[in-house]
């Protein structure tokens, strides 16, 4: 009862603070963003002790090196999050924007616009610059925020969280605009998602079983990020060194990450050629190889099961197979994949467009690695996720996904008959 009238409590304020936030000026948000920045470099000494406490728990729990990283703040990483806040600043406010409008045979104006959807709850694990993207996105965008991150992180997320509110509401946003619920009690969780009478949308973050956990608790709408089984296609007509190099970038520029690849399908045409030299090159990098029997045939690895074709292994681990055809590399993403990211490398433009087509992912990229599925990457300032939804928004989840469409009408008294 106490837990269910703390999280009842966050929930009634963020949702008053909705009702300011929509109506906000751009210019307090955007100062509100640069305060938090600010902030968050002034506190740069006390993120890195706070973060120690959760590093050095993570290794007393056997964390592995991927997840231990996804963990860890450093110099880069804490400049990097007051980066991002003042980039979030500098774009364009989605709040009020005409989407289209016209003139009724009538003389009425109709006109769509993007408003805030209200409170949107994320729920999310390991990686604690989450934080602050996420409070960025929502405040810019009109929206109160609930933050609710792992356990593993738990120390670094409140840290990150009080930084950030002291400089957006020395600027005048609205106390429980942004809340972070400070409890590592998972029944916290189950509490947040029955409160649909004051949060809009939940944003879960995280490893299949809090997905799976959160789509069948939750009471509200969940725009869900699901695992990123990532896939590059290496096809018959590839510029192998070209090849090679984006497989290695895909797979171990940062292993511990959703738009990391997972599984590598080869056709078999060049198969003999390419993949000796590209197996060294990752197990160089340290990367554990489980192949189908056609590419243990060629270069030694353990063996590939059906359930590894389905794991988001988010560490130093690829799954390898050999193809006949085109047709059974897009046939392998499209039934095994997560519909995140996947990339084809081939000189044919044929297939290229085909794969762009064909594949039902969020991202399709030709000669690219995958790793550049972000918010960021993509010019939008950051994101709080990578949606595989299809309703409302596809891919990541940044500003104008954080809002909805308002039809507001204009008339000089007409009435229908």
């Amino acid at each position: 009862m106490i837990l269910h009238e703390e999280i009842a409590g966050i929930c009634r304020t963020a949702h008053d603070a909705a009702q300011v936030l929509r109506s906000l000026s751009p210019a307090v948000k955007n100062t509100a963003l640069l305060n938090a920045a600010r902030g968050v470099r002034q506190a740069a000494a006390g993120l890195k002790v706070a973060n120690l406490k959760d590093l050095e728990a993570g290794r007393a729990k056997g964390l592995t090196p991927a997840m231990l990283d996804r963990l860890e703040l450093t110099d880069t990483r804490i400049e990097a999050m007051a980066a991002g806040l003042e980039t979030v600043a500098a774009l364009p406010d989605p709040v009020g924007d005409i989407v289209r409008q016209k003139v009724h045979p009538n003389g009425m104006r109709i006109a769509q616009i993007r408003q805030p959807l209200g409170v949107v709850a994320i729920i999310y694990e390991s990686r604690p610059n989450v934080t602050a993207d996420a409070a960025a996105l929502c405040l810019k965008s009109g929206n109160a925020a609930i933050l609710r991150g792992g356990s593993e992180a738990i120390h670094s997320n409140v840290a990150i969280a009080k930084a950030f509110i002291d400089g957006a509401v020395a600027a005048g946003v609205p106390e429980g605009a942004v809340q972070i619920i400070t409890t590592t009690d998972r029944a916290a969780v189950g509490e947040l998602l029955k409160m649909n009478a004051y949060i809009d949308v939940v944003v879960p973050r995280g490893g299949k079983g809090l997905i799976a956990r959160i789509l069948e608790e939750s009471r509200i709408p969940v725009v869900a990020h699901l695992d990123g089984v990532c896939h590059v296609y290496v096809d018959s007509d590839a510029d192998l060194d070209m090849a090679a190099s984006i497989v290695v970038n895909a797979k171990l520029q940062r292993p511990g990450v959703c738009n990391a690849m997972e599984t590598l399908l080869v056709h078999e045409d060049v198969a003999a050629e390419f993949l000796p030299d590209v197996a060294k090159a990752l197990e160089r990098g340290g990367c554990e190889l489980r192949g189908c029997p056609r590419t243990r045939r060629t270069i030694s690895c353990k063996e590939a099961t059906e359930e590894d074709w389905t794991t988001e292994y988010l560490d130093k681990i690829l799954s390898i197979k050999v193809v006949e055809s085109f047709d059974a590399a897009v046939d392998h993403i499209n039934r095994y994949g997560s519909h995140h990211s996947d990339a084809i490398v081939t000189e044919r433009y044929d297939a290229a467009e085909r794969f762009l087509d064909e594949v039902d992912s969020a991202a399709v990229y030709v000669n690219a690695s995958t790793r550049f599925t972000d918010g960021f990457e993509f010019g939008l300032g950051a994101e709080i996720g990578i949606s595989t939804n299809k309703l409302h928004c596809r891919g990541p989840m940044a500003l104008q996904e954080l809002t909805c469409l308002k039809y507001i009408i204009r008339g000089s008294g007409q009435i229908r008959e």
